[in-house]
């Protein structure tokens, strides 16, 4: 337009300029693994993306430290993530050897190196041209209609490069797949900050001691990749205005005998040494949940969330100078006991990790911020087991599934850094659970999906912010992405049982069931059918534990098979016969419970009736 020109001849003089991107069908903020997930999966739809990242480097966490990636058994990795934790298997077999102690400490791929982790993502973008990257892009603004009901539409989002350059970027989809949600708030969606109270959603453990809700959200800390092999080792050195009076307090806690250690993968210490170790004698260090002296520092960033750069910047340089500070002090102040400062010095940043950043991840380890308020909040409700079942309620609209624990690593502290604890702090088992479509959907917007910030209670949020499940639902929102233009529906109108055969096509589960992987024959079929109910009421309640495996990681959850070898009874013909969708006949010759299953599919998808 005339008008414009003047304006780009201004900014041109002030070294700025007003670029406008090519349009694409889906533009993807935030190259978290659920945002690559949804870039990938809207590209192998055919569909055009532009995945835009504000750091220089894509994979949110899994390329910034957590390389433990939170599952409780491996059954519970399809999709997008269990093709990438396979690629990372690959890398290591096909560098080191098949048996080669890298592999074994691989973990079947999900506890790649950082550095791994992050070619592997590279290599998964790199082979779909129809993904054009931007790195180092800030979100400036969005440019939306607003409709009668309080409906809206995004057009565009303008993004500042870190160079001061803007680039509009015109999309027919949008996906926020930022750990912030800061899309989904640019657009005017809900969405809360904080606890919600026990009486909002029914949850027990929700809100603070009376049960109350605040603006408290779980803390956050750096996610270190440390070595004890002195070729790699990287000594920390004292953070700027270093202040030796502030670690102090943490002397008494190994005087008297409170603590055994700095890095320890149990409770004795403070830097937890997560186990297995990853390849090439590293460790993934996290905080120590329930431990005495923590890394995680919830009594400072409760205002991150909402704050602008200024604020976050700050924010995360706190939490650099206490986990770096905390560990200079203990590993050089002669102070602290002489056994205790030599067993310290042990461990060191890596040389071949982070290298631009000084061996220190540059992304802090955002564990909750925003969270939509969206068609579905995902609750207690969602990882409650239904009665007398081994399984939880079913979600027949589910896109995701997840085994992991309600986990919160405290929102809040009583007391100074060294004499206190974390306040909010839980951490629950629960059996496997399914993510409706609903949780990625907001309420206003039509063409926005939100699958990493999505829409839970704080105590819901515990149980899916885990980089597999965010995956997962990032595949989802980038093929619901491509249905919403292949039918010019909003969203909010997706056909989800369409989604549903996407997926499992794209071997992404929507069920759990141990004895059919993603790669078996008859795993579209047994996620179909299981979306219907046909594996609810299977095992009764009662169920034991998994058994453990290493760490936090188990064998698959008993109750949980779809045995599918096993002779019909006529029970279970007259209650699969009730499931069955109008118009389908039940198969008069079946012998097995797998024989009746792939007439049924197959008459279903045929058309036959």
């Amino acid at each position: 337009m005339p008008f414009l020109r003047p304006l780009a001849v201004l900014l041109a003089c002030l070294g700025l300029r007003l670029g406008a991107a090519e349009p694409a069908e889906v533009v993807v903020y935030g190259a978290t693994p659920g945002g690559i997930a949804a870039a990938v999966a809207a590209a192998k739809a055919g569909r055009s993306v532009h995945l835009v990242e504000p750091t220089a480097r894509i994979g949110g966490m899994l390329t910034h430290g957590l390389s433990n990636a939170d599952f409780r058994s491996f059954e519970a990795l399809s999709g997008f993530f269990l093709e990438f934790s396979r690629r990372v298997e690959a890398y290591y077999v096909g560098k080191y050897g098949a048996g080669s102690p890298q592999v074994a400490a691989c973990f079947r791929g999900t506890h790649g190196e950082p550095s791994v982790n992050l070619e592997v993502l590279e290599t998964m973008l790199a082979e779909l041209p129809k993904i054009r990257v931007w790195r180092r892009h800030s979100l400036v603004r969005v440019e939306r209609s607003d409709f009668n009901r309080g409906r809206r539409r995004l057009h565009a989002a303008v993004f500042k490069a870190d160079a001061g350059a803007e680039e509009r970027m015109v999309g027919r989809i949008f996906i926020d797949a930022t750990y912030e949600g800061d899309l989904m708030a640019a657009a005017g969606e809900l969405y809360h900050v904080g606890r919600e109270s026990r009486a909002q959603y029914g949850e027990p453990l929700a809100g603070n001691a009376r049960g109350d809700a605040d603006g408290q959200i779980q803390g956050y800390n750096f996610r270190l990749v440390m070595t004890t092999r002195e070729d790699n080792r990287l000594m920390p050195v004292a953070p700027a205005g270093y202040r030796r009076e502030e670690f102090v307090g943490v002397l008494p806690y190994f005087t008297e005998g409170r603590l055994k250690k700095v890095f320890s993968s149990g409770t004795d210490g403070i830097y937890r040494t997560h186990l297995p170790l990853l390849p090439n004698d590293k460790a993934d260090v996290n905080d120590t949940p329930r431990g005495p002296v923590r890394l995680s520092l919830p009594d400072l960033n409760d205002g991150y969330p909402e704050g602008d750069a200024a604020t976050r910047t700050r924010i995360v340089r706190e939490h650099y100078n206490h986990n770096i500070g905390l560990l200079y002090f203990l590993q050089n102040d002669a102070a602290v006991p002489e056994a205790i400062r030599a067993d310290a010095r042990r461990w060191g940043l890596c040389k071949d990790e982070f290298f631009e950043t000084g061996g220190v991840p540059p992304m802090l380890y955002v564990r909750e911020a925003r969270r939509l308020v969206g068609q579905h909040v995902f609750t207690a409700a969602d990882t409650t087991q239904a009665p007398g079942d081994a399984r939880t309620r079913l979600r027949t609209d589910s896109i995701a599934i997840g085994d992991y624990v309600h986990n919160c690593h405290g929102t809040g502290r009583t007391g100074t850094r060294f004499d206190g604890e974390h306040d909010g702090e839980f951490y629950l088992d629960v059996r496997p659970y399914q993510v409706a479509y609903g949780t990625i959907v907001p309420s206003r917007t039509e063409n926005l999906l939100v699958p990493v910030a999505c829409s839970a209670s704080h105590f819901g949020f515990g149980a899916l912010r885990l980089e597999p499940i965010w995956a997962s639902l990032g595949q989802a929102a980038g093929w619901a992405a491509h249905l919403a233009l292949q039918t010019t529906r909003p969203v909010q109108e997706v056909d989800v049982p369409a989604l549903q055969s996407l997926l499992h096509t794209h071997r992404s589960a929507t069920l759990y069931v141990a004895d059919v992987p993603p790669d078996a024959p008859d795993f579209s079929a047994v996620q179909w059918w299981g979306g219907r109910g046909g594996f609810h009421g299977l095992a009764p309640a009662g169920q034991p534990a998994p058994a453990a495996l290493v760490g936090q990681y188990t064998a698959a959850f008993p109750g949980h098979l779809a045995q599918l070898d096993l002779p019909l009874t006529p029970e279970l013909v007259a209650a699969w016969t009730k499931l069955l969708p109008a118009g389908v006949s039940a198969p008069a010759a079946a012998a097995t419970r797998g024989e009746w299953l792939r007439l049924v599919f197959f008459n279903v998808r045929a058309g036959n009736k």
